[in-house]
């Protein structure tokens, strides 16, 4: 994933920044980078390599190196950003949220007709970031820039732009798939990700820019340079899984959702008389913890942390490009409460299943640990698409999902035809795909919560919401 955070003010704001950047760290562990603005030096920018340290450790000499009353800043797990780019329409740093899925295309098409040229990296793939500049200096102004980019991109781009005056330009992404949040004090203004991140440094809302909206932030004020296109698909996975547990989004509070969420999973269990002996409910940490707690409000069953994950030294455990390195990262940072394991039956929360591996190593764990039996609720239904909208997963084919591949191994290429079925537990498909999947994973029993359940925890409408990782359903420009 990755999020950005920005300041423009009347007054030097690099520590602001510096600490609004920071509170995006939980959305990616690769890249980091600060761009300034100051009216004596003009444009600055550094950029870190964060995957083995984190944020604070490698900016905390920023103060000394840049200075600026506008600057802008971003978490990366992608490519190096943010970018300075000089072109006509003058110099400039910009930042990208999203991914660009049509990057060769694009990249073919640029070069067929400018002559231009990219800065390659390592095996020639190009910087997603600079490819955007790339896009929108081809019109005459930023406005149409970046709805000619935007409209050109297949996948998602929030952008963030820092200019040679020192304003701000703010674009949320056509589909309103990610969130950009506008905040106020007396000397400017911010723009962020995460809401909470401008708050924390005295900043109060003024409001969430709309689908496709673009606007530029002075210290005098807000400009909407385009109005939002009135479609939204807001990502469903900022509540269950990556969005931080103190924001809120369109309105709906994460930690509050998961709350719904899990009450609703237990709703379901009782719905279908489920009835399994269960001494403690736990959430797979972090973010499946308060869909457990959720669970186990609802259910009356008590809740407990019978493992606890080693957070001070050890990065996120999804974010290394290595599976290897991934699982091993989460195996070493479990530690076990014996006494809450040995010989307990235990019914655990996560907050999504994708493939299945790193959850195989916790069950194992477990039982290695004493556990009588282990149960499991996923907090979202079935994942039967890998995501083409966001990076958020690292899963780039359908086959990767260990749904898809029970699927396969069950009834061939035939049972695409039946995903529907396959994510219904009610179904017999259903059934047997949540009892091949106990199989591999030695799992006691398995439910996942049905697409209208967390749409229901959610509060919004469907059709504002992005489903397509469970239901394949496309929005439409």
């Amino acid at each position: 994933m990755g999020g950005f955070f920005g300041i423009t003010s009347r007054k030097d704001c690099m520590l602001d920044v510096f600490f609004g950047v920071d509170y995006h760290s939980h959305l990616g562990t690769h890249r980091a980078g600060m761009a300034a603005w100051d009216p004596e030096i003009g444009l600055q920018r550094k950029i870190h390599n964060i995957q083995n340290a984190p944020f604070r450790t490698k900016f905390e000499h920023i103060f000394e190196e840049m200075k600026g009353s506008s600057a802008i800043g971003c978490i990366s797990d992608s490519d190096p950003q943010p970018l300075l780019i000089r072109s006509s329409l003058g110099t400039y740093a910009i930042c990208l949220t999203g991914v660009i899925q049509n990057a060769d295309r694009l990249i073919e098409q640029y070069l067929s007709f400018s002559g231009g040229h990219f800065d390659a990296m390592t095996g020639g793939k190009i910087n997603q970031t600079e490819l955007l500049s790339a896009l929108i200096n081809q019109k005459s102004n930023f406005t149409e820039g970046i709805a000619f980019a935007q409209k050109a991109i297949e996948g998602t781009a929030a952008i963030l732009i820092l200019t040679e005056e020192g304003h701000l330009i703010a674009a949320r992404d056509r589909m309103g798939r990610l969130p950009v949040e506008i905040g106020r004090n007396e000397d400017g203004y911010a723009v962020a990700f995460e809401a909470f991140a401008y708050q924390k440094t005295g900043y109060e809302n003024v409001r969430e820019l709309g689908p496709g909206e673009i606007a530029e932030l002075t210290p005098e004020g807000i400009t909407q340079l385009k109005a939002p296109e009135g479609k939204k698909k807001i990502c469903s996975f900022l509540w269950s899984y990556y969005g931080y547990p103190t924001s809120c989004y369109e309105g709906v509070n994460v930690e509050e959702m998961r709350y719904r969420n899990g009450a609703i999973l237990a709703e379901n269990d009782e719905a279908t008389g489920r009835h399994d002996a269960i001494d403690y409910v736990g959430g797979v940490p972090d973010s499946g913890t308060p869909h457990a707690i959720g669970y186990a409000n609802r259910s009356g069953k008590p809740f407990a942390r019978a493992f606890i994950k080693y957070t001070p030294t050890w990065s996120r455990s999804f974010m290394p490009a290595s599976q290897t390195d991934r699982d091993k990262i989460a195996k070493m940072k479990q530690i076990p409460v014996k006494a809450l394991i040995e010989g307990k039956d235990l019914l655990f929360v996560d907050d999504s299943i994708v493939r299945g591996t790193q959850l195989r190593e916790t069950v194992e764990f477990l039982y290695e640990n004493g556990a009588k039996s282990v149960h499991m609720r996923s907090a979202c239904p079935p994942i039967m698409y890998a995501c083409k909208y966001l990076n958020f997963s690292r899963s780039t084919s359908d086959m990767e999902l260990i749904a898809r591949r029970v699927i396969m191994e069950l009834e061939g290429e035939e049972g695409f035809s039946h995903i529907a079925e396959y994510a219904d537990g009610t179904t017999e498909r259903g059934k047997r795909l949540r009892e091949n999947i106990c199989e591999k994973l030695h799992l006691a029993s398995l439910e996942f919560q049905s697409l209208e359940g967390i749409v229901r925890a959610i509060g919004l409408d469907k059709c504002e919401l992005c489903t397509y990782c469970w239901d394949g359903e496309e929005a439409e420009d």
